[in-house]
């Protein structure tokens, strides 16, 4: 057995800032890291747990047995027991093993553990980061990259179910850094966004409900492989961005509840700290040491696996006390709302501190609420992130585009309302994994009608979004047309490329990120409102809109024409503000995509006659349930 000796690595300064909720790198200090002390290596062991009677580490070092290597509680009542066991190596598992003030003795997996046991097996692993990156070219430019100013098309994934191997099984992150990375790059998305990647016990959340912070899932392999795959991304000049997830968390045994007896990290009050619908544990927002926990995890994948953006779930269940609640099982805040001010104070903090030390990442908000303000500055009284999701708009377009043809004339205010609000944030436009599952039916499935007008509608569905204003999500599959809804045991329908209809639509996405991308005047004012302006969205009985989108020089300008029926329009009159003629540079009726082929293949002449309160016009010719882009020569 090898004697636990007293060694920190905390400073009086650490400590003050943990308490007051103001340590953002305390990955650094707390949890197990591989050090020399008087020539000897091993490894130093530190954990929070103010309300514990004692702390061990257990580990097949020393059989798991408890009481072998006891840890030293700090003097400065900071609650963190702490000490330095020679001779343990790296891959070495273990957990705290803490009796309670109330003697009732629990292993605990390391909240800031770097690797953890593959589950259902629920040890730590010690671990380090060590890693050499290739990716400072994209480092270097990655302030432009993920600007607001430009294009952010956004692929959002799965790992356990984007591709499955021949027996079945998980592509690793090593394998999917080959395969993954050649498919973004294929498909034209400037970002993939993972579905939450920490170390997750419960297959079915998704990796919404996490136990390693700190650490990649193991499911994939170790935490060097992942960032391989970053690395692969970057390289191709792909950005990353995780889901993270602040707002809830399991309540397994080995997990964060109950942690040291007492109810450390979640909120001690059930109205605060119980989530009724995901039955979790809800974060302790008013607790200094709660929030340096999480501000430093936001900050600790940024910094050690150079991600790009955190994209923050649930944000409407953490900003406010009647979220799922009935009247009784909430309390009003100081002032008798609604909202959790601690909530919006931590938020505030977070968003803070990441732009602070990386102004050149994007924190996106998943908040489905009119709350005002959320991707403006916390200095204007925003909670600071730089995007939302548009839900609204998700909404209003999936339930318009469900309907039959024939009765879309009576709901065209579903499509135009979402410009009514569209500049009040900054929007993302997501059509996300939560709009394929639980009986939605995949996007495909929600169109109406034949196969080929299911297509075409898909197809104007995607171009639609692709020149509405504000940045893009698309759940994997989507881009080629996923037949059934999304299940996370299995692979994505791959075989389904081997139809026309479903190249067709890939084909069509591929090209809408590069007229995303090659086109100013669709990302330059993506979030203003000098960036739109429309020719005319009162054209129910043919259920066609059109508007012009608008980059910093005029000469970049298009013209976007809408055709939401099946009805073809050989000479269709636009208003136009000047004189110049049209150039088509977009159509989702090509044959290629597998449409009918009706396109405007040359030049078209404007004529100086006065329409839609414009000063000239042009007739073009209006595929059937398709959508065109002109360009203003």
């Amino acid at each position: 057995m090898n004697p636990i000796q007293p060694h920190s690595l905390f400073t009086d300064f650490d400590i003050d800032l943990f308490k007051a909720g103001k340590h953002f790198q305390l990955y650094e200090k707390l949890g197990a890291h591989l050090i020399e002390v008087n020539g000897i290596k091993g490894c130093y062991f530190a954990v929070w747990a103010p309300s514990a009677k004692s702390v061990s580490v257990v580990g097949d070092f020393n059989y798991w047995v408890e009481g072998q290597h006891p840890l030293y509680v700090r003097w400065d009542s900071s609650g963190i027991w702490e000490g330095f066991i020679p001779h343990v190596d790296k891959g070495t598992k273990y957990k705290f093993k803490i009796v309670s003030h109330n003697n009732t003795a629990t292993e605990k997996a390391d909240p800031f553990a770097f690797y953890c046991e593959t589950p259902p097996n629920t040890a730590s692993v010690v671990w380090d980061l060590q890693y050499t990156w290739n990716d400072t070219t994209w480092i270097e430019k990655r302030k432009k990259h993920n600007a607001l100013n430009q294009p952010y098309s956004v692929y959002e994934v799965h790992l356990g179910s984007w591709k499955r191997n021949a027996e079945g099984k998980f592509l690793t992150y090593l394998e999917l850094a080959d395969q993954l990375v050649n498919y973004v790059k294929e498909t034209g998305f400037t970002h993939v966004e993972f579905m939450p990647v920490m170390e997750y016990p419960y297959d079915p959340s998704w990796g919404y409900q996490l136990i390693g912070y700190f650490a990649p899932t193991s499911r994939f392999g170790k935490p060097q492989d992942f960032m391989v795959l970053v690395d692969k991304l970057h390289e191709a000049g792909i950005g990353v961005i995780l889901d993270w997830v602040p707002s809830h968390f399991p309540s397994d045994a080995h997990g964060l509840g109950f942690f040291d007896g007492s109810h450390l990290y979640e909120h001690p009050d059930i109205r605060k700290g119980y989530h009724p619908d995901w039955k979790s544990l809800i974060f302790n927002y008013g607790r200094n040491e709660v929030r340096s926990f999480l501000i430093s995890n936001a900050i600790f994948w940024l910094k050690n696996y150079h991600i790009d953006g955190l994209r923050v779930d649930a944000v409407a269940s953490m900003l406010y006390l009647d979220y799922s609640r009935k009247d009784g099982e909430w309390e009003p805040n100081m002032y008798g709302g609604r909202e959790n001010l601690e909530t919006i104070s931590f938020l505030k903090d977070f968003n803070e501190a990441v732009y602070a030390q990386f102004p050149d990442v994007q924190t996106i908000a998943e908040e489905s609420t009119s709350f005002p303000m959320v991707s403006r500055p916390t200095y204007l009284g925003g909670l600071g992130f730089g995007m939302k999701w548009m839900m609204g708009w998700m909404h209003d377009t999936l339930q318009y585009f469900g309907k039959e043809t024939v009765y879309r004339k009576y709901h065209q205010n579903d499509l135009t309302f979402s410009l009514t609000y569209a500049f009040t944030e900054n929007f993302m436009l997501p059509l996300s994994h939560d709009e394929v599952v639980y009986g939605k039916h995949s996007i495909l499935g929600r169109m109406p009608g034949d196969e080929w007008q299911r297509f075409a509608n898909l197809r104007l569905l995607y171009g639609y979004m692709f020149t509405h204003p504000g940045a893009k999500l698309l759940f994997m599959g989507g881009e080629f047309g996923q037949s059934s809804e999304w299940d996370f045991q299995q692979s994505l329908d791959w075989h389904l490329l081997d139809y026309s209809y479903h190249k067709g639509i890939k084909q069509c996405i591929s090209d809408l990120n590069s007229l995303y991308k090659n086109y100013p005047a669709l990302y330059e004012k993506q979030f203003s409102a000098d960036g739109f302006e429309w020719i005319n969205y009162s054209d129910n009985e043919n259920s066609v809109i059109a508007y012009i989108r608008k980059g910093n020089d005029a000469k970049d300008n298009l013209v976007i024409v809408c055709n939401m029926t099946q009805v073809v329009h050989e000479n269709y009159r636009i208003g136009l503000p000047a004189s110049k003629s049209l150039k088509e540079i977009f159509n989702s009726d090509k044959l290629e995509y597998n449409g009918s082929g009706v396109q405007n293949n040359f030049s078209i002449p404007v004529q100086p006659i006065a329409w839609h309160g414009k000063t000239y016009a042009a007739e073009i010719k209006l595929p059937p349930l398709a959508v065109c882009v002109f360009k203003v020569e």
